[in-house]
């Protein structure tokens, strides 16, 4: 078993890393954080909530039809009593009523129900009532796979389809920032691509380098970057050594900077589906966190991601508090 020294990456490995429980562990006192659930129209959209409620994760407000809502409550045996539920028939107008909560300071936090993800992030990028600030919003999945030995960061796989360097700033800052909040004090992040050497033909391989420029002029802050990396000497000691690649970054990378949207995608499924990793997921560089999680995904990939989103949330009051001293 791991021992915990604090936070959810400072473990002893032992035997097995358990990400899952860390992150489950490092969240505890640190909630409910009250939180806007967007369109719960299903078994597994209104169950997670329900059950990150009960493990003192968040307070939900449960937004979208409540009749729907209440006989999927009922077919499940859900007690909804204790919870505030806003009727709203249409899910694009359920996702405005959720952001309207946020910027009425009712929710710190929204969570993506059973609705589509283009009609939660429609009202969030809204330029005249959304949740936009200066930087691209990304999305981030935080996956604890059986075979690595601390907690992986992949982005971005769900928003961004095919970013350009500055939004690839933005990503990478978006990471760094959550990797700091889940307790890693200057987070890896390896900037991936097919090869570990500079190729004008291939533009992820420029865009790595001059993001890692970014970072020495302070453009990037808080993490230690390198690339490009390939994916092997990013997550792999021995790989990196067989290619001698000098790098404290290669082969213990916290963050996945990934090229584009369908690689990250890929090899996040590829991690959940092929090598039993459970992850979490969260759309940051909006005024508050966002679980945004697939239809597909399980009750404790949901708990999870709530988890993350606690995490996040009391950083960000740490930070402005020591702002205000």
């Amino acid at each position: 078993m791991s021992s915990q020294t604090g936070t959810v990456n400072q473990i002893i490995i032992e035997d097995t890393f358990d990400g899952y429980g860390m992150l489950m562990r490092a969240a505890e006192g640190k909630g409910p954080v009250v939180t806007a659930v967007v369109y719960p129209c299903d078994e597994v959209s209104l169950t997670g909530p329900l059950d990150a409620a009960a493990a003192g994760l968040i307070t939900p407000i449960l937004i979208g039809p409540a009749q729907t809502i209440s006989a999927v409550a009922c077919k499940h045996s859900l007690d909804l009593s204790p919870y505030r539920i806003i009727d709203v028939e249409d899910p694009e107008e359920a996702a405005v009523a959720a952001v309207d909560l946020v910027r009425a300071g009712e929710a710190a936090t929204l969570m993506k129900g059973s609705l589509h993800t283009d009609d939660l992030l429609k009202a969030v990028v809204s330029k005249e009532r959304g949740l936009r600030t200066k930087r691209r919003i990304s999305h981030a999945f935080i996956m604890d796979v059986p075979t690595y030995n601390k907690l992986l960061i992949i982005t971005d796989g769900a928003v961004n389809i095919a970013p350009d360097l500055i939004t690839k700033r933005d990503i990478c800052q978006n990471a760094i920032e959550l990797a700091q909040a889940l307790g890693v004090e200057q987070p890896k992040v390896a900037i991936l691509s097919a090869v570990e050497s500079i190729n004008p033909d291939i533009p992820s391989t420029t865009e790595a380098a001059s993001l890692c420029k970014m970072a020495d002029r302070g453009q990037i802050k808080g993490g230690l970057l390198d690339g490009p990396l390939a994916l092997d000497n990013a997550i792999s000691l021995d790989a990196a050594k067989t290619k001698k690649i000098d790098s404290p970054v290669a082969g213990q990378a916290d963050i996945l900077l990934m090229p584009d949207l369908e690689s990250g995608n890929v090899l996040a499924k590829n991690l959940i589906y092929l090598a039993r990793a459970d992850a979490a997921g969260i759309v940051l560089g909006a005024r508050v966190p966002i679980i945004l999680t697939s239809r597909a995904d399980n009750v404790r990939t949901r708990m999870a991601s709530c988890a993350v989103a606690v995490l996040l949330t009391a950083a960000r009051r740490q930070q402005i508090g020591g702002e205000a001293q």
